[in-house]
């Protein structure tokens, strides 16, 4: 009988576009004062709770109520659901787990789940915590003794500050990934939404040998009138001329779809969503 999916107030498993992304992930949040135009948090379900300030979700009484679900959370699934050794967690989908309201609670359930051996994805617009996260760092010496074995940072990159309005630049993004990167973490980045192809090349260009992964969609809801198929069909082609070591690549079905690609016939260094990023 297939098991029933996990489904808690902090760890849950994704279903449909957010599984393209982790099959586990954990949301204490929804709003996010990074205020990205684009933001699919603006529409659909999560309108009616969206907030460009960041507030604990209305399950929780306060975070450390939220820290002891997860808390209890994860030791339930990592009993009954081995894949989450396996994949690790992803925060977040429902904001940015490392704004200023938010990093706190992230970097202290980061610590739970590294104790537990569970690895951790964070996907993030911001490049103004690495001293904090660094200071964590020698305060726990013991605890974040491999921690680069163990968690890997993401940064969204558009190349459009200004539809990024809250977060850090884009530049200051990519020198956070690349001190990361320097320090031993595996990197990844989420080109997604493409804006312009061109602009997102530059981006994988500026980021070249010290980003790991490179996951890429296309603007969520938009239909194919959005995008001059000429020069999506340029950015696909050069995505296919790249050497299998240049880095991974994984494609997401707005991508693929749009051109009607079977996965299948991807190859080379194109990855699927069960890609792990620390093996």
């Amino acid at each position: 009988m297939k098991q029933k999916r996990f489904n808690g107030k902090a760890i849950y498993q994704p279903s449909g576009k957010a599984a393209e992304y982790s099959p586990w992930a954990c949301n204490f949040y929804t709003g996010c004062s990074n205020d990205c135009e684009y933001c699919y948090c603006k529409r659909g379900v999560m309108s009616h709770v969206w907030s460009i300030k960041p507030e604990l979700k209305k399950c929780f009484r306060n975070e450390i109520h939220a820290l002891m679900v997860f808390k209890n959370e994860l030791e339930t699934a990592i009993g009954d659901y081995p894949s989450i050794k396996e994949h690790g967690i992803l925060f977040s989908f429902t904001t940015d787990p490392l704004l200023p309201e938010t990093r706190d609670l992230t970097f202290k359930a980061i610590e739970i789940a590294m104790a537990r051996n569970i690895n951790v994805q964070v996907l993030t617009k911001r490049a103004d915590w690495i001293e904090e996260f660094e200071r964590r760092m020698g305060l726990k010496p013991n605890l974040y003794g491999a921690v680069e074995d163990s968690v890997a940072f993401g940064f969204t990159l558009t190349g459009f500050d200004e539809k990024e309005p809250g977060a850090s630049t884009n530049q200051e993004r990519i020198e956070a990934m690349r001190e990361l990167h320097d320090m031993g973490f595996k990197t990844f980045a989420s080109i997604e939404p493409v804006i312009t192809p061109a602009m997102s090349r530059n981006m994988i260009e500026a980021t070249r040998g010290f980003c790991d992964l490179y996951k890429i969609g296309l603007i969520s809801g938009k239909g194919k009138d959005f995008y001059n198929k000429d020069y999506l069909t340029l950015f696909y082609k050069w995505l296919l001329t790249r050497d299998p070591g240049y880095f991974q690549i994984y494609l997401k079905d707005s991508f693929l779809n749009y051109f009607g690609i079977p996965r299948e016939n991807l190859c080379g260094n194109f990855v699927n969503s069960d890609y792990n990023i620390f093996q």
